[in-house]
């Protein structure tokens, strides 16, 4: 018996327990809507395509996350904030300072600062081939996940603003 319950420790140790967000769940209040609240769900259907794979190379997800991020932003500016108009940016922490500044969403922002500026850089090192951190990548993901639920939140209550 006591042989047993060592290998049953080791099994369970070797498994991958790591609880992965329905990220199409989250934006599923966007299924198929032409604009860019659905954009940013089609980048939620394919990270969560990527995250039930095998593919080893995690700069695909990060390169759907940054978009899914940028197509969210870019909804709430456009149907939330004062001007209803976004940057050409892609640097997620600058369209979180539009984001900020003009609509009536308000966040912890140096909470966030780091995490979205490494995966504005994964992102843009996808495009180039480098390889990146994936640890460090998703370490980052599970800290801006907060801020994808925040948003949402925010986006669900706020009135649009015409």
């Amino acid at each position: 018996m006591f042989f047993f319950d060592q290998v049953w420790f080791l099994f369970c140790l070797s498994i991958d327990i790591t609880v992965k967000i329905m990220y199409q769940e989250l934006f599923k209040a966007f299924d198929n809507v032409k604009n860019l609240g659905g954009k940013a769900w089609e980048h939620a259907v394919a990270i969560d395509f990527f995250n039930s794979s095998h593919i080893q190379d995690c700069s695909i997800h990060c390169f759907h996350y940054q978009q899914m991020f940028e197509c969210f932003f870019k909804h709430i500016l456009e149907t939330k904030s004062q001007f209803g108009a976004y940057s050409k940016s892609h640097n997620l922490n600058k369209l979180l300072e539009e984001v900020i500044s003009t609509t009536a969403f308000k966040t912890n922002k140096s909470k966030y600062r780091g995490d979205l500026m490494a995966i504005t850089v994964c992102a843009e090192e996808y495009r180039y081939n480098f390889d990146i951190d994936c640890q460090g990548y998703f370490d980052s993901v599970a800290v801006c996940d907060d801020l994808i639920k925040e948003l949402l939140e925010f986006e669900k209550k706020q009135p649009i603003i015409k």
